[in-house]
């Protein structure tokens, strides 16, 4: 032992007993005990989307194990045992009031991890991520820490098979049945929709988020798409997530080195291609900002160039669940989402430039991995796609002037003529009241009625709450009748809901946004072609004037809040009612708004030891 570790063990002796203790119970040696440490952390909860990270993290952990030391070849480091935090299930809780914690979800991995992070002094990290939103939380913990790590999927669900028919199914399939008449048919669907362990298995916020941050570079590609209970992610996976990791460490190669501007823009340019979940737009902003970018729609893509890019540059590239066939399982058997990746590079839509956690450009690790060309069935090619143009569009116009409103256009089976459509509101303040009067009477919904539910954003629901149960059914019913029902909202959508459904309105109800101010039978139109979503009748200032004035006094009426809010009678539905930023911004929490939202974040400002080595001024644009 030498002399300068000695006298700090000698000196702090409370501090270390501890930490010898540990190190014998885990089985490393105690004279790594003050040298930098590494570890794994996991997440758990309450559905099979998390059922197999355990796994994942211990083998990882005891792969670790075996190469702490001294001798060579070794890291001379600390390995601290596993930790894990807590996310709840959005596939069981849609629907219900307790879906307001999935948003904030994010928000509670992201604080824990950053205790964990932070207060272990963690130099070097591995983490395993399933369902939707604590992948993101746990991306934005490490940005904000900023020492080597990387990130694992823990792998998505095979899908099910109806019994009767033989075809596949997934979570999105049981919702959809919801109003079928029979309820042996709805146990059924409900029984066979996901065996097995994994998180959801198409194209749905989950695998959006995986690709997105495996194209961003903080997870090897080749390890986004394979099924939750494929053997490499515990036989070989973990051994390289521990060289890939031992050489981010030698490099001192950090997530802000990896998580820069290019690599943004090309995460959401591949999210555009794969027709994406609409909450890419909401966790893109926080995980820019964790980066060190302020303002995403400022400092990295505006919202005209977003637009630009979907409808002009980027088709959709993939036949995927929930607007097409096929799910993440077979995405990996064609070759994986690098074949998505070498698609786009090759055809010029992305940079191949920028650095990866393997110690490779994103190129270079397309290279490496000997990815195929796309086999035109599940995969198709930017010369012949699935669809035309990308899968996305934010919507500005009287309705939304935050240009926060997002569809995704990948999704909608109907409705667009023209690119436009023009409908009959029919006001909700709460979704539970929309699922009210689809259970009672769905008849009631006449075609080209847009839906509008309000006061479920961050500060109104608390938590923006997604809608899965109310797209699903609304789906079903314009199927069955052959008509066109939209949906605009404040609050946010799965991503395996389907149809002409806008989320992300903003502002929002509860802030006095003018979604507040819609009346029933006002007209509301969505035109694409403009990419605008407006109210006719709030084109009329005096009607604007006065529906204002009348809203501000109930508000005024109900001590400062309006009456059709949700209550926050826990102290995390409160402090999100308190702090939550718009849409725009991420719909987090963050006290100190104007920190997070007006400029890039300073390292001497934040407190936090962020280098930002490497980060060039400007980079290439697209």
């Amino acid at each position: 032992m030498s002399h300068s570790r000695t006298v700090l063990i000698d000196r702090h002796p409370g501090r270390s007993a501890q930490t010898i203790g540990m190190a014998k119970v885990l089985g490393t040696d105690p004279e790594l005990i003050h040298e930098p440490s590494v570890g794994v952390v996991g997440t758990k909860g309450d559905s099979q989307c998390y059922l197999g990270v355990q796994a994942k993290v211990e083998a990882i952990h005891n792969c670790l194990l075996g190469k702490m030391g001294r001798d060579d070849g070794q890291m001379p480091m600390r390995l601290v045992q596993p930790e894990y935090t807590i996310a709840t299930s959005d596939g069981i809780r849609n629907g219900t009031r307790e879906m307001r914690y999935s948003l904030i979800g994010r928000e509670v991995t992201h604080d824990a991890l950053c205790e964990h992070l932070s207060a272990t002094g963690l130099e070097g990290t591995i983490a395993v991520v399933a369902c939707d939103k604590p992948p993101v939380g746990t991306l934005a913990a490490l940005l904000e820490h900023n020492r080597p790590s990387i990130i694992m999927s823990d792998g998505p669900i095979h899908p099910g098979v109806d019994p009767d028919t033989n075809q596949p199914l997934d979570i999105v399939s049981a919702y959809q049945v919801a109003g079928h008449e029979d309820s042996e048919h709805r146990h059924k669907i409900s029984c066979a929709a996901c065996p097995g362990i994994g998180s959801c298995g198409g194209m749905f916020t989950y695998n959006t988020m995986q690709t997105f941050i495996g194209v961003v570079g903080m997870q090897p590609l080749h390890m986004v798409a394979p099924p939750s209970d494929d053997p490499r992610r515990l036989e070989t996976f973990p051994d390289e997530l521990a060289d890939y990791l031992k050489g981010l460490i030698d490099s001192n190669t950090t997530p802000r080195d990896i998580v820069v501007r290019d690599s943004l823009r090309n995460a959401v340019i591949v999210a555009m291609a794969i027709g994406g979940s609409t909450n890419v737009v909401l966790h893109t902003p926080e995980i820019s900002r964790a980066a060190g970018y302020g303002n995403f729609w400022k400092d990295v893509m505006t919202p005209e160039e977003f637009n630009h890019l979907s409808q002009h540059v980027v088709p959709v590239i993939t036949d995927a669940r929930p607007y097409g066939t096929y799910s993440m399982v077979d995405i990996d058997e064609v070759g994986g989402v690098q074949v998505i990746v070498r698609e786009l590079l090759e055809a010029g839509l992305l940079n191949g430039d920028v650095l990866t956690c393997t110690g490779e450009t994103l190129a270079g690790q397309i290279e490496r991995l000997g990815t195929p060309a796309p086999d035109g069935r599940v995969i198709y090619s930017v010369e012949k796609p699935y669809k035309p143009t990308g899968g996305l569009r934010v919507l500005g116009g009287n309705l939304s002037p935050e240009f926060s409103a997002i569809l995704k256009l990948a999704g909608v089976e109907g409705g667009l003529e023209n690119n436009l459509f023009r409908g009959k509101a029919r006001v909700f303040a709460g979704e539970q009241g929309l699922l009210d009067a689809l259970d009672s009477d769905p008849d009631q919904f006449q075609n080209n009625d847009m839906i509008i539910v309000r006061y479920e954003g961050p500060s109104g629901a608390p938590g923006m709450p997604e809608m899965l149960d109310s797209t699903s059914r609304i789906t079903t019913l314009c199927r069955e009748r052959n008509i066109v029902v939209a949906l605009m909202t404040d609050a946010r959508f799965s991503g395996g809901s389907v149809g002409l459904v806008i989320g992300h309105v903003g502002p929002e109800a509860a802030l006095g946004g003018p979604i507040a101010f819609i009346e029933d039978g006002d007209e509301i139109i969505a035109d694409l072609n403009k990419n605008e979503l407006n109210c006719t009748q709030l084109d009329d200032p005096k009607t604007f004037t006065a529906r204002k004035a009348a809203w501000e006094k109930v508000v005024s009426d109900n001590g400062g809040h309006h009456p059709s809010c949700g209550i926050a009678d826990t102290r995390l539905l409160n402090r999100m009612r308190k702090s939550a930023v718009s849409a725009i911004f991420g719909g987090g929490m963050h006290p100190n708004r104007d920190l997070w939202v007006s400029e890039p974040r300073n390292a001497e400002k934040s407190g936090f030891a962020a280098t930002n080595k490497n980060r060039p001024e400007t980079d290439k644009t697209f």
